[in-house]
């Protein structure tokens, strides 16, 4: 597993450990859920991407669904 370490304005820093405490985790859970999050969107999106490219329309509009549900 990798260390990361990374420069936030200390307000922000602060929101973050009061969101985290007030979910009951650890701000490296928060960050990694966050993380994972992004992630997920992201592949959702290359994926879209690429059944459209591909002309495949009816996988295209099911990853639209899908993105939907995600919030994007």
């Amino acid at each position: 597993m990798t260390t990361l370490s990374i420069r936030l304005p200390d307000d922000m820093a602060k929101k973050l450990r009061n969101i985290a405490k007030a979910r009951g985790i650890s701000l490296n859970k928060l960050m990694f859920e966050l993380s994972s999050q992004l992630l997920a969107e992201e592949d959702a999106k290359q994926r879209f991407l690429v059944a459209q490219l591909n002309g495949n329309s009816k996988r295209a509009l099911r990853l639209l669904d899908e993105l939907d549900s995600l919030g994007i």
